[in-house]
């Protein structure tokens, strides 16, 4: 019999490429969406990754409402739980993200132990271990955690600090927590399955599309959407993964750096790129004005280094190098016409 596994928020990118690397592998798919009209997206999805959809069903779930949980867990071994509000910019009102977060994680925690899914991985961030305060040089894993109370923080960190600790605690209320697995990655980027680039990948568009007058020295952790995929599926079964945090991304490289890949491996798409990196000293002055930096204002010439060796013992083999991504990325971004 077929395992069957469910995929909250499939239309995603994330979620598009858990499908698709499910599906490749022999499992079925009831993946779920928050409106019917991405549907075809998500078919569309899965053609352009190149497996057919003959075991993949779509169903219909809301972070905020209770109302079809219980029938889409019914029959799935794993429940990966990608779902979550996510936005660049703070909202007017924090709750607009953190609520359907929370709410989300607890409802689809509850529904996967109910419904007796062997296991449920919840996708998180890697901000809620990224932004703790640590010394100098410091080798961040899945024991560091960010303090939600720390006024430096955005909405949409907190909203991944609440919803972990929200799973967390529902899995230790029924006695469970080696049924939850929680992922941690950094930006996510990779090949495009549709038109949404997803929030990660808006930064190469950016400096593709000429947005940018200047490159910032920000230093972000990349990670290929495709390693979160199979981290996400060994973390189904692996023992190893059970009641824990897995950090999956790579040590920070600047956006200074990333144009420059895209320039030597994307030369015939790389003619908006801007040819002048901003000074550190003026990016902090801009931050000041400008939203996405004044919120990753702590990330501008800072070097991190994360504990990638979890996520390489579930993969059993390195990450995907990152230059490879960001070529793939660039490629996508070029083919659909988006810069």
């Amino acid at each position: 019999m077929t395992d069957k596994v469910l995929v909250t928020g499939v239309s995603g990118f994330i979620g598009g490429h858990l499908a698709a690397t499910l599906l490749r592998r022999g499992y079925a798919v009831r993946g779920s969406v928050r409106s019917p009209s991405r549907i075809g997206e998500v078919h569309d999805a899965m053609a352009a990754a190149g497996v057919g959809s003959a075991d993949l069903e779509i169903c219909r779930l809301d972070l905020l409402s209770d109302q079809g949980w219980a029938e889409a867990v019914e029959g799935c071994r794993y429940v990966l739980h990608v779902a979550s509000p996510f936005v660049l910019e703070k909202p007017k009102n924090p709750d607009d993200l953190i609520r359907p977060a929370v709410e989300g994680a607890t409802r689809a925690v509850t529904a996967a132990l109910d419904g007796g899914a062997e296991r449920v991985v919840m996708t998180s961030a890697l901000a809620t271990m990224q932004f703790a305060r640590a010394p100098k040089g410091h080798l961040y894993t899945e024991a560091d955690r960010t303090d939600p109370d720390d006024p430096r923080l955005n909405a949409y960190t907190v909203s991944k600090i609440k919803a972990e600790r929200a799973a967390l605690e529902r899995a230790q209320r029924y006695g469970a927590p080696e049924r939850l697995a929680v992922v941690n990655p950094g930006a996510v980027i990779g090949p495009l399955l549709t038109d949404d680039p997803g929030t990660s990948i808006t930064a190469i568009q950016q400096i593709m599309s000429g947005a940018l007058p200047m490159i910032p020295d920000l230093r972000l952790p990349w990670v290929d959407v495709r390693d979160v995929a199979d981290v996400h599926i060994a973390a189904m079964s692996s023992a190893n993964a059970g009641g824990r945090r897995t950090i999956i991304a790579t040590d920070p490289m600047s956006l200074i750096d990333v144009a420059q890949v895209i320039r030597e491996r994307l030369p015939q798409a790389s003619h908006k790129v801007p040819a002048r990196a901003m000074p550190t000293w003026f990016t902090w002055l801009a931050s000041a004005f400008q939203p996405q930096l004044r919120d990753n204002r702590w990330l501008i010439g800072q070097n991190q280094r994360f504990d990638r060796t979890p996520a390489e013992t579930l993969l059993g083999r390195p990450l995907h190098p990152i230059p490879e991504a960001i070529q793939e990325t660039g490629r996508s971004l070029a083919e659909r016409h988006l810069i």
